[in-house]
């Protein structure tokens, strides 16, 4: 794979700083039952990493100490990590919402029995990968047989109550580009998200998430590869929009890879940009219990730019409404 890091630096970006803090994303390890080719974490079946019990345990008493609303799982599949059930429960009893990033065919998978019904019993977020509502598009993304696996899933989650009006149980979907392409408006596309599925397979959902895909890891590699990286770096910068940076993720969150090393964003963990200053040291889970990050500085790159970027783009999906 190419290492596109170094692309994205120095940058124009304009300086950032942290607001109150309110969620902490973790990422449980890179291991995953796909291989996407859009994914920014390089994640897969092949990948070893994962977070261990103690460092969950830091993650608890994190939640704990800074009174946080939200604890946002990634992955890889989040759900492959052994302590997985433990930290949900356990984020669950101190008060915290907890939303599990899936890609949907891990509810599929033998050794995850059961995986549906327990995210519904803790009324655990949803929110899923499914880039596009027809089986083409996303087969070519994912790999083949992901649709028709993704809409299995989403049938099951939709028995359980997921995305069902009036239900607690909270299931939204996410959109990425198939390729080095803004998304569409978000509300559009959600229409047609709801229109097609609900028609064609009964399904229901909350919210579609539109995401823009980063220069980073694989889809950096790609784009590097087919000689589309600075162009789509060009495209980025040129929809930058200014009123996006009040919404941008890293103004309210955290990031925790699988060590427990901490960083502004999930994108940045990737890159290796550590929090807080332009030294190599790593800040640590545990180093920032006590901590008060308010008004701290966010370390900024060119993939800035695709937070930004027209509509906007954050985990949230689209920050213009």
């Amino acid at each position: 794979m190419i290492d596109t890091a170094h692309l994205l630096q120095p940058t124009s970006f304009p300086a950032l700083n942290r607001g109150v803090l309110e969620t902490l994303q973790v990422n449980l390890g890179y291991r995953c039952n796909l291989s996407c080719v859009h994914c920014h974490v390089n994640a897969g079946p092949k990948r070893t990493e994962e977070m261990d019990r103690e460092t969950i345990d830091l993650v608890l008493q994190f939640l704990q100490s800074h009174q946080l609303k939200t604890l946002d799982l990634t992955g890889g599949a989040p759900e492959l990590n052994t302590n997985f059930r433990f930290l949900v429960e356990s984020a669950v009893q101190m008060g915290v919402h907890v939303i599990d990033r899936s890609n949907l065919t891990i509810l599929l998978e033998e050794s995850q029995e059961g995986l549906a019904e327990f995210l519904a019993s803790q009324q655990v977020e949803i929110v899923a990968s499914l880039p596009c509502y027809l089986e083409e598009n996303v087969d070519s993304q994912r790999g083949k047989g992901t649709y028709h696996n993704s809409i299995e899933a989403l049938k099951m989650l939709n028995s359980l109550g997921y995305g069902k009006p009036d239900s607690p149980l909270r299931l939204n979907l996410v959109y990425n580009p198939v390729g080095p392409n803004l998304p569409p408006p978000q509300g559009p596309l959600e229409a047609d998200y709801k229109k097609q599925l609900n028609e064609r397979f009964g399904i229901q959902f909350n919210q579609l998430f539109t995401i823009t895909n980063m220069p980073i890891q694989r889809f950096g590699s790609l784009l590097q590869s087919k000689g589309q990286f600075q162009d789509y770096l060009q495209l980025l910068r040129d929809a930058y929009q200014h009123e996006n940076l009040d919404g941008v993720m890293c103004r309210q969150l955290l990031s925790v890879d699988w060590q427990g090393y901490v960083y502004d964003c999930d994108f940045n963990q990737m890159l290796k940009i550590p929090l807080g200053n332009e030294s190599r040291v790593r800040p640590h889970l545990r180093d920032l219990v006590s901590v008060d990050l308010t008004d701290a500085p966010i370390r900024v790159a060119e993939h800035c730019f695709g937070c930004t970027a027209g509509q906007g783009s954050s985990c949230g999906g689209a920050l213009d409404g």
